[in-house]
C-alpha cells in the first residue's frame, strides 16, 4: 500500500490499495475538513476515468445524497453512480465514465462526517451551505488542477433542497472570488424543493395509479391537507410530524406501498406506525433506515474504513444520521422554490429531473412548483414539447423525455422511482452527458 500525505490545513490522503477491494479507478483521495469549530466533514474523489479524455476533458460532479443524513459516500457511491456497486463489483454506468466524481457525506453528522457535540449539527438549509461553502473553499484551493475544470451539483432527494441553497451561495462566494472554480449549473433529482406539493398529490398520483381506491384517496388527502394547513400556519415542525402521519395513512390504505418506487415491494422495509412510537422514529425508519442498510454499514464500517484509513476510531458511519434528522425537522417541510428562481435569475443553469415511480417526490408534485416559477422563461418552457429519447439500455424503447428553454431543463425518467440511477442506471448515465454538455 502506497500512502501519499500533503499538508494543506486540511486532512488529504491518498491511499491505493490492490489488496482487498477489486478494480479501483486510476485516482482517487479523500479527506476531512474542519467547517466550523467541532464539525467535521468528509469528501471522497474519483478522478474521471473515461475513454472520452482525462479528467481535465471532463467535469467535476459534487453528489448530495437525501435524508438528511444519507451518506453520498456510502449510498451514492456504491448503491448508486461510484466504479464499484456494494458487492465491490465493477458498475457498467459508473458516472466516473463521463465526469470526476466527488461524494461529500452533508450535512456534517452524515456517514462519516461527525460532530464532537449535538450542538454543532445544522439545523437548515443557510446552515449546511455556509458549511458546503467552507469545504469547497478548502477542496478548491488544494485541487487547483480542477479551477478550470466544469464543475456541476447533481443530487437527490433532500440533497437537492441542500444543493439548490449551496449553488446560490457558490454563485455569490464566486463573485466574491472568495472561491475559484468553473461552477457550470446545478440538477435536482426527485428534490425535495416544494415538499407540501409532493404531498398533496400523493392521492391523486395513488388513485391515478390503481393503488388507492375512493375511500383511500379521501383518507390520504385529508391527512395531506392538515399538513397544508400546518405549513400555512409556519408551523413547521408541526408538518413535519403531520406529513409523517400522512405517509401512515398512504400505507394503510395501499397494503404499504415503497415510497420510493410503486412498483417494487420491499418487505423488509415496509415499516408500519408501532403503537407509542414517535413520529421521528417512525420517519427515520422510512427515509433514513433505507440508506443504511446493514449490509452497506458492514461494508462502510470494515473494509471501507480500512481502505481509507483516516476515519477517527470513535465514529461509525452513519452513527449520527438519525441526530441529522432529528436536528432538521424544523426546516424540513420549508419549500426552497424561491432559490431555484435566483438560481435562474442569476443565470445559472438549472436541470430537474424526476422518476416516474417515484411516490414520496412525485413528478407531478414537482411540475407543480416548476409552474409557480417566476422565472420569465417559464410561458415559452411550458408550451414547449418535449423531446423522447430512446434508453441506451434498450434501443428502440423510449427511456425518458426532456425539455429545454434556456437555462432550465426537466427530464421525465421512466421506469425509475426515487433512486433514479439505481432503477435506471444507463438512461441517469445518458442524461449526464447531455446535462453536462457532452451529448
Amino acid at each position: 500500500m502506497g500512502r501519499l500525505k500533503i499538508a494543506t490545513g486540511l486532512l488529504l490522503v491518498l491511499l491505493i490499495d490492490p489488496v482487498s477491494l477489486g478494480p479501483l479507478p486510476a485516482k482517487e483521495s479523500w479527506g476531512y475538513v474542519d467547517v466550523r469549530e467541532g464539525a467535521h466533514m468528509f469528501w471522497w474523489l474519483y478522478y474521471a476515468d473515461g475513454s472520452s479524455g482525462s479528467y481535465k476533458d471532463l467535469p467535476l460532479v459534487m453528489w448530495l445524497q437525501g435524508g438528511p443524513g444519507g451518506s453520498g459516500c456510502g449510498f451514492g457511491n456504491f448503491e448508486e453512480i461510484g466504479p464499484l456497486d456494494r458487492d465491490l463489483a465493477p458498475r457498467n454506468t459508473t458516472w466516473i465514465q463521463a465526469a470526476s466524481v466527488m461524494f461529500v457525506d452533508n450535512p456534517v453528522g452524515t456517514g462519516y462526517s461527525y460532530t464532537d457535540t449535538e450542538d454543532a449539527l445544522t439545523k437548515d438549509v443557510a446552515m449546511v451551505a455556509a458549511d458546503m461553502m467552507v469545504l469547497l473553499k478548502n477542496f478548491f484551493a488544494t485541487k487547483t488542477e480542477f479551477h478550470s475544470v466544469p464543475f456541476y451539483i447533481f443530487s437527490e432527494s433532500y440533497g437537492g433542497k441542500m444543493a439548490a441553497a449551496i449553488a446560490l451561495e457558490l454563485t455569490k462566494a464566486i463573485e466574491a472570488r472568495t472561491i475559484k472554480c468553473n461552477f457550470a449549473g446545478v440538477a435536482l433529482g426527485d428534490s425535495w424543493i416544494s415538499p407540501l406539493d409532493s404531498v398533496l398529490t400523493w392521492g391523486p398520483y395513488l388513485y391515478s395509479t390503481s393503488l388507492l381506491d375512493d375511500y383511500g384517496l379521501g383518507e390520504v388527502t385529508r391527512a395531506a391537507k392538515a399538513v397544508e394547513q400546518a405549513v400555512n400556519e409556519s408551523h413547521f415542525e408541526r408538518a413535519t410530524e403531520l406529513w409523517s402521519i400522512t405517509e401512515s395513512v398512504v400505507e394503510q390504505n395501499t397494503n404499504g406501498v415503497n415510497f420510493y418506487n410503486i412498483l417494487t415491494q420491499d418487505p423488509d422495509g415496509r415499516v408500519k406506525q408501532v403503537a407509542g412510537d414517535g413520529y421521528l422514529a417512525a420517519l427515520r425508519r422510512r427515509h433514513v433506515r433505507p440508506l443504511h442498510r446493514q449490509s452497506l454499514g458492514e461494508l462502510m464500517n470494515g473494509p471501507i474504513r480500512k481502505k481509507l484509513g483516516v476515519i477517527p476510531e470513535n465514529v461509525t458511519w452513519g452513527g449520527q444520521a438519525n441526530a441529522v434528522f432529528t436536528s432538521m425537522e424544523g426546516d424540513f417541510m420549508k419549500p426552497v422554490v424561491d432559490i431555484v428562481d435566483q438560481l435562474l435569475a442569476a443565470g445559472v443553469n438549472v436541470t430537474v429531473y424526476n422518476g416516474q415511480l417515484d411516490l414520496i417526490v412525485d413528478t407531478m408534485g414537482q411540475e407543480l412548483w416548476v409552474k409557480k416559477l417566476k422565472w420569465p422563461g417559464l410561458p415559452h418552457f411550458t408550451q414547449q414539447q418535449w423531446t423522447a429519447l430512446d434508453d441506451p439500455a434498450s434501443p428502440g424503447q423510449t427511456g425518458a423525455f426532456y425539455k429545454i428553454h434556456k437555462n432550465f431543463a426537466f427530464y421525465w425518467i421512466l421506469k425509475a422511482g426515487h433512486m433514479i440511477p439505481s432503477d435506471q442506471g444507463a438512461m441517469a448515465l445518458k442524461m449526464l452527458r447531455m446535462v453536462t454538455q457532452q451529448e
